[in-house]
């Protein structure tokens, strides 16, 4: 027992926080910016959030409002569209996570098996490119691309022997797919980058035993290279599901018509519609503090779901 008390390792005590920064302040006044900016536009525009329950104007300003409590809700789930528009947001969102979310994964599980480092590194510039692309060119690539009149898809189309030429841009039913496609050829390349990052550091003995064990390319990618993208997979799939209400506003808006709004109509679009244009800033508030809080509670329930399941966790 006296031994065992001699031989026990004696821990030096730990220091304080405040010692702990003090030491490495350097390291703390670099980080300082980013914490006041972060606390400048994210935390202090909390305080304006109230305004969803008052009945805002901008003479009386935020506490002379009067007080309305849920009215704004009220109306905003009472009106003829809001289920059109929170389905038609849930339900781009989730064919976005659906097509965009495995193919950087795919792309990049391929890329990392190429041989050749030349052709590697050119692939990699090719499917990174689009992503620098500013949504507004790409919104105006789309409209002349689609366009009835000359537009290169219906050319292409009447060439192989369509009847007339499509307004595709218009059509409502076309909307999600124009959507969907063009983020995945815009973002796909770059998305692959985390993905690429993480199979850099696979142990390549790994593929070695595996070779001389005589597996083949697709059991290694399966037994060795997919286990290692495990957690960060889970990660981006739960970040993906707690931004399942934040369609993208500026693509929606710029690729939105009178005609196609059956699909396009989206609670991001709405907000800025009832905020912006119509000056109406309790009620866009109120739309989109609900936004908000339907994705807090995503995050929270998606992460709970993926630490059960892979105990793998975000927050």
């Amino acid at each position: 027992m006296k031994k065992s008390k001699q031989n026990a390792v004696t821990l030096p005590p730990r220091k304080s926080i405040g010692k702990q920064m003090l030491k490495h302040w350097e390291f703390y006044v670099l980080l300082l910016p980013g914490i006041v900016l972060t606390i400048i536009f994210k935390y202090v525009p909390i305080y304006g959030v109230q305004i969803a329950f008052r009945d805002y104007n901008a003479v009386d300003g935020f506490w002379g409002s009067a007080w309305v409590g849920l009215k704004w809700f009220e109306r905003f789930f009472n009106s003829y569209n809001s289920v059109r528009m929170i389905r038609n947001t849930v339900l781009l969102s989730l064919y976005s996570i659906l097509w965009t979310f495995p193919i950087p994964i795919i792309l990049a599980l391929l890329i990392n098996q190429v041989k050749g480092k030349k052709f590697q590194r050119v692939t990699q510039t090719v499917i990174y490119a689009p992503h620098f692309i500013s949504i507004m060119i790409l919104c105006g690539m789309l409209r002349i691309f689609l366009s009835p009149y000359g537009g290169l898809i219906n050319v292409i189309a009447q060439a192989l022997g369509a009847p007339e030429a499509v307004n595709y841009i218009d059509s409502a039913s076309a909307f999600r797919t124009i959507y969907i496609s063009s983020s995945i050829w815009q973002d796909a390349g770059w998305g692959t980058i985390i993905y690429l990052a993480t199979l850099s550091s696979v142990d390549a003995s790994l593929h070695e035993a595996a070779k001389v064990d005589g597996a083949s390319t697709w059991q290694r990618i399966l037994h060795i290279d997919i286990p290692e993208l495990v957690p960060i997979i889970v990660i981006q799939l739960i970040m993906q599901f707690g931004n399942l209400m934040n369609v993208g506003f500026e693509k929606a808006f710029l690729l939105q018509t009178n005609l196609n709004k059956e699909t396009s109509e989206i609670i991001a679009t709405y907000v800025y519609e009832q905020g912006m244009l119509k000056a109406m800033y309790s009620f866009s508030t109120a739309v989109g503090l609900f936004n908000t809080a339907v994705n807090i509670i995503l995050l929270i329930a998606v992460n709970k779901i993926c630490k059960k399941l892979s105990d793998v966790s975000f927050i």
